[in-house]
């Protein structure tokens, strides 16, 4: 059997089990943690600007899907397309660390907006949301760091993710499922040179791919057809998009799929940057936080991490909000200035603060070889923190505050919904919206859900 067959076989065993406690709580905080993502990206550009330049297609009725937060209507693809951009976009979605991906962004896009429009129960969204999520993590993980070299795997490995949602939203059958896998392959795009500079790019391939992912799904479901050995073959996406086109093993892809449920071990951000700098932001705040030290004494920073780290999020002089989300020198110095790295860091206030500016200039980050050597399985930092009086400390952070061996509890996950949500919807409707959503499969109707939100509680 072919990669994308074996994985249209495990989606539509797996409608035969209901989905475990531990796997349907973990799909749940998923849920919640991708509206936190959602509602501060919708209201701000490029997804205002979207609105924008396909209103003529929005003004029209009729249709289901919703954009967020509530306020209007479009096609599921369209729907897709705006509200993951906005999930993207403020820089809080949820990563699959071991496939260097966003999962959530896509793939949640693409699964509600069908949802809503196909009237699809909670239990069915969620269990494409699983799905989507279980193959497309696993694709990730097998591409590696040689496919993550120009590619960004958001948009890359996200259509996987939004066609497998799709998918199954659909109730395809195996052979049908198979080649909406194969199909959105050819679909698959987004590159790194577009964040590498100030850009509103980024966020676009979570969007495009969960357009592609519904628009492969709804033809597959029409009898399209895509060649199934797209991702192992010769010409195949394995061996096209990896540097130097080494290909990739995929003999261990689908080995522990239906068994090992990746959903259950997702990191969820703690910072609202670009999550290659937070071992370094956290190792700072370990730092500081244990010796009292305060931002002004500091005589110098050295930082030391993985590649990608420091080439990823290497803006040294940022001027604008995302800009200031990849600048690693620019997020530890606010930390270190603040306390924290939140929404209020990207604005123009704390981003012209003279004196976060005086201490970037003290911090010097490199490629630290050991550390380098575990990525991506690992993301970890070296932080070292000289003072003015001549006091010197380190610390290896290890790992990241939200990765799954520092997992964020329940109640920090809903401490970062409120946080990010209530700015948008205010803090009744914000309440309600948590409550709807850890109930999410009890309701048989997902067509309603905005409207349920403004609902008053039972």
């Amino acid at each position: 059997m072919m990669l994308v067959q074996q994985f249209a076989r495990f989606a539509v065993d797996s409608r035969q089990h209901t989905l475990s406690p531990a796997v349907l709580q973990h799909t749940k905080r998923a849920v919640i943690d991708w509206f936190a993502a959602l509602l501060p990206g919708a209201v701000v550009p490029p997804t205002t600007m979207m609105r924008k330049a396909f209103a003529a297609e929005l003004q029209q009725v009729g249709f289901k899907a919703q954009l967020a937060p509530g306020d209007g209507y479009a096609p599921s693809r369209l729907a897709a397309l705006i509200n993951g951009t906005a999930a993207h976009t403020a820089e809080v979605d949820d990563i699959f660390r071991d496939g260097i991906y966003h999962p959530g962004a896509p793939t949640i896009a693409a699964a509600l907006a069908l949802a809503e429009e196909r009237g699809t129960s909670g239990a069915e969204f969620l269990r494409a949301v699983m799905v989507g999520y279980e193959i497309s993590t696993r694709i990730g993980a097998t591409m590696g760091r040689a496919h993550y070299e120009y590619w960004h795997n958001t948009g890359t490995i996200g259509c996987f993710g939004a066609a497998a949602a799709a998918a199954e939203l659909l109730q395809l059958d195996e052979t049908r499922f198979a080649h909406a896998l194969a199909t959105v392959a050819t679909f698959s795009a987004a590159l790194q040179q577009a964040f590498r500079m100030d850009s509103m790019s980024k966020p676009l391939h979570a969007g495009r791919a969960a357009e592609a992912g519904i628009t492969a799904a709804l033809m597959a479901a029409e009898g399209v057809t895509g060649s199934l050995d797209v991702l192992e073959g010769e010409a195949g996406f394995g061996k096209a998009l990896t540097a130097g086109s080494v290909g990739v093993d995929w003999s261990k892809t689908c080995a522990t799929l239906g068994q090992d449920f990746h959903i259950t071990r997702m990191t969820f951000k703690n910072h609202a940057c670009c999550g290659h700098t937070f071992a370094a932001i956290d190792g700072a705040l370990h730092l500081q936080q244990t010796h009292q030290l305060k931002a002004s004494e500091i005589a110098r920073i050295g930082i030391g991490s993985y590649r990608a780290s420091v080439e990823v999020s290497g803006v040294e002089n940022p001027h604008t909000p995302a800009e200031g989300r990849f600048s690693i020198k620019y997020v530890v110095a606010t930390a270190l200035r603040h306390g924290s790295v939140r929404l209020a860091a990207f604005e123009r206030a704390q981003l012209d603060d003279p004196e976060t500016r005086a201490l970037m200039k003290k911090i010097n980050a490199g490629v630290d070889p050991e550390l380098d050597a575990t990525f991506p399985k690992q993301r970890a930092a070296r932080v070292r923190i000289t003072m003015v009086d001549g006091r010197d400390f380190a610390h290896l952070q290890a790992t990241r505050k939200g990765d799954p061996d520092a997992p964020l509890t329940d109640g920090e996950l809903e401490d970062k919904f409120r946080e990010l949500a209530a700015p948008v919807l205010g803090e009744p409707r914000t309440a309600r919206l948590l409550t709807y959503l850890w109930q999410l499969d009890a309701h048989a109707d997902l067509t309603n859900l905005w409207q349920l939100r403004d609902a008053p509680p039972a």
